[in-house]
C-alpha cells in the first residue's frame, strides 16, 4: 500500500495542484489530507473546491475548527480571509471532517496529535528552545495509539520518527506554507528551509514503512505576490525563502501587541 500524505495548505492553490501533479506520477492507492487547507490570505475557495472534488480522506486541523467556532472579531487575519471568501456549502463539508482518522486497523490520520490539534507531535517547545522531540516525549504524545502508522501535520516541518515500540510518526511537512513564526508559548520559529512545496510518500514493504519525503517547484513569487495584494508581507517572505525570522523585542524587554497581533495573524 502507498499513501500519499498532504497537510497544512493554508490556501495555497497553486501549491496543492504542483503537488497533486507530482502525486499522480507516483500512482499511490491513497492520498490522505491532515488538515489545515484553507486559512491564509491566498485562495481559500479554490483550495476548498478542489478538494471537495476529490473526496479524500481529510481530518480537520485547528484552523478548521477556528473557523467554525470562532466569531469574526475572534479571529486572525488569516482565519477571517478564509472565512469571508467560504461558501455555505464549504462551511458543511468543513464541519463533516473528523479530528482523527483510522484508515483500516494500522493508519492514523491527525493533525497536531491524538490528543490536540495545537500540540507539536515531532517538535518540542521548551525552556525557551525549539528542538526536534525526544523518542519518549513523542511516545507520550502518541499514547494509547495503536497504529503502526500515525501521520501528522501542524508544525510544518517535515520529519520521521520511529518509536522504540515500533510505531512509526510521519510529518510531511506543508504544501502551502514553508515557514511561520509564533509567540505562544515563547516566540519560535518554524522554517523549512526552502519554498518548495511539501508532502510524503509512506509505502508499506515486507520490512514496514517506508518513507520518502518530497519537495516539489512550483511558483511561488506568484503566490507571495498575492499574499503582497493581501498587505501579507509576512506570508510573502515565507512563501519565498522558506524562512521567517522572530521580529525584534520592545526595547524594555515585552514584544508588543502589535507583534501578538501579527502572530495570530500568520497562523
Amino acid at each position: 500500500m502507498k499513501i500519499a500524505v498532504i497537510s497544512d495548505i493554508h490556501g495555497n492553490h497553486a501549491a496543492l495542484e504542483a503537488v497533486l501533479s507530482h502525486i499522480a506520477r507516483h500512482g499511490p492507492d491513497l492520498i490522505v489530507n491532515l488538515g489545515d487547507a484553507v486559512s491564509g490570505p491566498l485562495q481559500p475557495f479554490a483550495t476548498a473546491e478542489r478538494l471537495m472534488g476529490l473526496g479524500l480522506p481529510t481530518v480537520r486541523g485547528n484552523h478548521e475548527r477556528q473557523l467554525l467556532t470562532l466569531s469574526p472579531d475572534q479571529m486572525g487575519a488569516s482565519d477571517l480571509f478564509a472565512a469571508e471568501r467560504m461558501s455555505s456549502e464549504q462551511r458543511a463539508w468543513m464541519a463533516t471532517l473528523p479530528e482523527t482518522l483510522l484508515i483500516g486497523d494500522d493508519v492514523l490520520l491527525v493533525h497536531g496529535t491524538p490528543n490536540s490539534d495545537l500540540t507539536c507531535f515531532l517538535e518540542t517547545l521548551k525552556d525557551g528552545i525549539c528542538r526536534p522531540a525526544t523518542r519518549d516525549e513523542a511516545t507520550t504524545r502518541a499514547g494509547q495509539a495503536s497504529a503502526s502508522l500515525i501521520l501528522c501535520g501542524h508544525t510544518h516541518i517535515p520529519r520521521v520518527m520511529h518509536l522504540d515500540d515500533g510505531r512509526l510518526i510521519v510529518n510531511p511537512g506543508s504544501v502551502g506554507l514553508q515557514a511561520f513564526n509564533d509567540d505562544t508559548p515563547f516566540p519560535h520559529t518554524m522554517a523549512a528551509g526552502s519554498p518548495h512545496a511539501r508532502y510524503a510518500l509512506v509505502e508499506r514493504t515486507k520490512g514496514g514503512w517506508h518513507v520518502e519525503m518530497m519537495a516539489v517547484e512550483y511558483d511561488w513569487d506568484a503566490a507571495a505576490i498575492l499574499a503582497e495584494q493581501q498587505g501579507r508581507s509576512d506570508w510573502a517572505q515565507a512563501l519565498r525563502t522558506g524562512r521567517v525570522w522572530l521580529r525584534p523585542s520592545h526595547p524594555n524587554g515585552k514584544r508588543s501587541s502589535n507583534l501578538r497581533l501579527m502572530k495570530a495573524d500568520f497562523r
